[in-house]
């Protein structure tokens, strides 16, 4: 299937509501762990979202270039071609961007989009989100109006922030305290200044005690109640049920019934990082470990080219990575999901 199109990708999020279940957002930094990501979702039967960061986006363009309009362009054209062979229909989304990056990154991404559509092409991405979380809420919201009226004009959804989440993610760090809790006042001045869709589409990244980075199940303190309050307020305010489409960022060390918590609230995407990241290396290292003397010509010897050719190790590394992502789609229930 080609890459979703603004249509799919609203069916998409509305299923995933209506059905409780999330789709698996995974962070790629390269074509293996493109087609990684792309196969696992396939396996699942599961339609999906595949991310970059801004970190991630430089990083595709080249050590010497480190241009993230760039590396997030090409990302994307690999992509819409490769995808093209999966039976699942997947979003491309950038991840987490923040205020010094906007003018770099996600605005000119979306004039390019604006471009493509009013050429009567589809979006470069499906998806960009705006990282608010170090500025106040009502600056937060103000850019996010502005960014959400160029979405719309690129039929983009914007993603959106309102909160902090705590640990570090592509060199920004945020302190793990009561700040990690969205509050239901917050909630409410969100939908006043964005709406409920009628002035575009936006996914909202709420924070119930969200942390990024490695930890152990159990160490982060979860509170989903918390989604469930703002969405009841929201809904009690606006006369619907469940009107928010929320994103769990920070999963790494949740467990698996706090996440089918935040599903049952409205969860339609989760971000997965780190254990993906985990997953495609942890092959390698066994791979160069158990094949020491093949991957390096050891006291002059010429080793072993089967060995250290990087398709030996690079396909058991794409596989490490598939299995999580399918993974990730049993425990986000949209396994067997994906749309005809």
């Amino acid at each position: 299937m080609p890459i979703a199109s603004p249509e799919a990708y609203a069916e998409m999020l509305d299923r995933a509501k209506a059905g409780r279940y999330a789709y698996p957002a995974i962070n790629v930094t390269s074509s293996q762990t493109l087609n990684a990501a792309l196969k696992g979702f396939a396996d699942a039967e599961s339609d999906g979202i595949i991310q970059v960061s801004t970190g991630g986006a430089e990083y595709l363009s080249g050590p010497s270039v480190k241009d993230m309009v760039t590396g997030a362009v090409a990302f994307a054209a690999y992509a819409h071609e490769v995808a093209k062979k999966y039976p699942v229909n997947i979003a491309l989304h950038t991840d987490h961007c923040p205020k010094d990056k906007l003018d770099k990154f996600v605005r000119p991404l979306m004039q390019i989009s604006k471009e493509r559509v009013a050429a009567g092409q589809e979006p470069l991405f499906q998806s960009h989100m705006w990282d608010g979380s170090a500025v106040p809420v009502a600056e937060n919201l103000q850019i996010a109006s502005e960014l959400l009226d160029r979405a719309a004009e690129a039929k983009i959804v914007l993603e959106i922030e309102v909160g902090v989440v705590g640990g570090e993610e592509d060199g920004v760090e945020n302190a793990i305290n009561d700040k990690l809790y969205t509050t239901v006042e917050d909630g409410l001045a969100m939908v006043e200044a964005l709406g409920l869709g009628e002035k575009g589409r936006y996914m909202a990244a709420l924070t119930f005690g969200n942390v990024h980075g490695v930890y152990k199940p159990g160490n982060v303190k979860l509170r989903p109640e918390i989604l469930n309050q703002i969405q009841q307020a929201v809904g009690a305010k606006y006369g619907k049920d469940k009107p928010l489409s929320l994103v769990f960022h920070g999963g790494s060390g949740s467990l698996l019934e706090e996440i089918r918590e935040a599903l049952d609230y409205g969860v339609v995407k989760m971000n997965i990082d780190t254990d993906t990241q985990y997953a495609f290396t942890r092959p390698v290292a066994d791979h160069m470990l158990r094949n020491y003397d093949g991957v390096l010509k050891v006291d002059g010897e010429v080793g072993n080219k089967k060995l250290y050719d990087p398709r030996a190790w690079g396909k058991l590394a794409e596989a490490g990575l598939s299995a999580r992502v399918v993974e990730a789609c049993e425990h986000l229930r949209s396994t067997g999901t994906r749309m005809k």
